[in-house]
């Protein structure tokens, strides 16, 4: 399970939205400064916005690493589920083989 988010989705959204709209564009720390977060945090934000529109081609989408995420635990569990396969499969090939020796 995910932490909590540091910074609410509305306040994100504002701070990169304000940074898109304002001509010239602001210097990050001091926009970072007026709206109490981290000037890295901000950058981060406007970064992943940017490859969200597809102006940045050096991060993963948002929906891509969402995807990646989600098929990363779907590959977990597939993993999780093979090994109890194996070794069901390994006892009942054991108890079913009368010449097998037991250990």
């Amino acid at each position: 399970m995910a932490p909590p988010k540091k910074y609410p989705d509305e306040l994100r959204a504002r701070a990169v939205r304000l940074y898109r709209e304002s001509d010239p564009k602001p210097v990050i720390r001091r926009l970072a400064e007026q709206l109490g977060v981290h000037h890295e945090a901000l950058r981060n934000w406007i970064r992943q916005d940017e490859a969200d529109r597809g102006e940045r081609d050096d991060r993963p989408t948002t929906s891509e690493s969402d995807e990646l995420r989600r098929l990363r635990r779907e590959n977990a569990e597939l993993k999780r589920a093979n090994e109890i396969l194996k070794a069901a499969s390994a006892f009942f090939a054991s108890e079913l083989d009368p010449t097998r020796r037991r250990s």
